[in-house]
C-alpha cells in the first residue's frame, strides 16, 4: 500500500476523531463475512480466523492487536502497522493502554469480541460506526481501481451463473461454477452467495443458501452474488433468471425495477441526500402497492455493509465517489412474490453511474455475454 493512500485514509478517519472529541480509535474486526473489512483498510491485514483490532490514537503511530492464539493465523507481514501485539486478553491490554482517555470504537454493537467490551467497560466508551464508515465513504482513484474489478468478478460471475442455469439442476449445481470462478480470481473466502427462488414466474423473499432444490422451468431464480475481489472492497450485481414467464406481480415489479434504474442515474449525485435518493427510487415500487423489505441501498467498501444507508430520514449529503449497494427488495402483499437485483453504483458530480454493464432485465437462460 502506497504512503499516501494510508495517509489519506487516517487523515480523513483523525478529522472524524477530533471532531467527536476523541482521544483514540479502537477499530474492530472479525472473520464473519463482511466483518474483516475494517481492520483491512486499516491495516492492510486479512483476517483469517478469530479477531483482531487496530488502535489508532488521534497522534502518533498505530498499533494492531491479536489475541495470542491467532499469532500464526494469517500473514501478519501484509499489514503496514510496525507495532503488532500479540496478547492473551486484547480487551485487557487495551484498558491497561487507554486509562483516562476518551475512546471511540467502531464495530462496538455487532463486532467486537464480548470479552474485550466487558474488560473495556471502565473506560469512557464513544461508539464510532457511522463517523468511521463517513470518513472512509469517498473512494480514493486506488480504491476505486479495486471496486472496479470486484464488479468486473462479479458480473462475469453472473454470466457463468446464466450459463450454468438450467431447469432439472439443483440450486448448488448452478451456484457452484460461479463460487469456483470467483476463488480463481483471488476472491478467497470474501464471498457470500444466496438465492431466492419460487414456483410461477415468482420468488419468495427470503434469502437462502443454495441447496439441493431442483429448479422448475417456471421458478424465478435470483442470485444474490456478493463478492470482494484481491482489493477487499465488497460489491453486488445480480439479475432475475427465468426460464419460463414471469408472473404478473413480478412483471410489475419489474416495471418500477426500470423506473428505479433511470431515476438512480438521475438523483444519485453529489448533494443529493440519503433520503432524496430513497425516495426517488423507491416511488416506483410504493405507487404500485409493494412494499420494500430490505433496505433499498447502502454504502458499501472493505466491509460489506457500511452507513449511510439509503433510506427514508437519512439526511447524509452524498458525496462524488462515494459507492452504493443498490438493490430495492420489492415484496407483494400476500409477500409470496418478490424482485431483488443488485448493481454497485458510483455517486458522480451529476449523477450515478451503475458499474456493471448489464441490462437491467429479466434473463431467461437463452442469453449469451455481449
Amino acid at each position: 500500500m502506497v504512503k499516501t493512500e494510508i495517509d489519506r485514509r487516517y487523515g480523513r478517519v483523525r478529522e472524524a476523531m477530533a471532531r467527536e472529541g476523541v482521544d483514540a480509535l479502537i477499530v474492530s474486526g472479525n472473520e464473519y463475512t463482511g466483518f474483516e473489512g475494517a481492520v483491512t483498510y486499516m491495516s492492510g491485514f486479512v483476517i483469517v480466523h478469530r479477531y483482531a483490532y487496530v488502535l489508532l490514537p488521534l497522534e502518533g503511530e498505530p498499533s494492531i492487536v491479536f489475541p495470542g492464539e491467532a499469532r500464526y493465523v494469517g500473514e501478519h507481514a501484509t499489514t503496514w502497522i510496525e507495532d503488532q501485539v500479540f496478547v492473551d486478553h486484547p480487551g485487557a491490554w487495551l484498558t491497561d493502554r487507554l486509562q483516562g482517555r476518551r475512546i471511540g470504537v467502531y464495530g462496538l454493537d455487532y463486532v467486537m469480541a464480548a470479552r474485550d467490551y466487558r474488560a473495556l467497560e471502565g473506560l469512557e466508551l464513544v461508539p464510532f460506526d457511522v463517523q468511521f464508515d463517513l470518513a472512509r465513504a469517498v473512494k480514493s482513484e486506488l480504491e476505486l481501481e479495486s471496486v472496479r474489478d470486484s464488479v468486473r468478478i462479479n458480473t462475469e460471475g453472473f454470466w457463468i451463473f446464466l450459463e450454468a442455469y438450467e431447469p432439472g439442476k439443483t440450486e448448488r449445481e448452478v451456484l457452484a461454477p460461479c463460487e469456483q470462478y470467483f476463488v480463481e480470481q483471488g476472491c478467497g473466502r470474501l464471498t457470500m452467495d444466496m438465492v431466492l427462488v419460487g414456483p410461477n414466474g415468482s420468488a419468495l423473499p427470503e434469502f437462502k443458501i443454495a441447496g439441493d432444490r431442483v429448479i422448475e422451468a417456471t421458478d424465478l431464480v435470483l442470485p444474490s452474488l456478493e463478492i470482494a475481489g484481491p482489493g477487499g472492497h465488497w460489491v453486488e450485481v445480480s439479475r432475475a433468471v427465468t426460464a419460463g414467464s414471469p408472473s404478473p406481480d413480478t412483471g410489475r415489479m419489474m416495471d418500477a425495477y426500470d423506473e428505479y434504474y433511470a431515476a438512480a442515474k438521475d438523483v444519485m449525485k453529489a448533494g443529493a441526500t440519503a433520503h432524496d435518493v430513497h425516495r426517488a427510487v423507491s416511488k416506483g415500487f410504493t405507487d404500485r402497492g409493494y412494499r420494500l423489505g430490505h433496505v433499498t441501498g447502502h454504502s458499501i467498501g472493505m466491509t460489506m455493509i457500511e452507513f449511510p444507508k439509503i433510506g427514508e430520514g437519512v439526511e447524509t449529503v452524498l458525496e462524488e465517489n462515494m459507492t452504493f449497494s443498490m438493490h430495492p427488495h420489492a415484496i407483494s402483499e400476500d409477500g409470496q412474490a418478490c424482485l431483488y437485483m443488485q448493481d454497485t453504483w458510483l455517486v458522480g458530480a451529476g449523477g450515478g453511474e451503475p458499474l456493471a454493464p448489464l441490462p437491467m432485465r429479466i434473463f431467461f437462460g437463452s442469453e449469451t455475454r455481449p
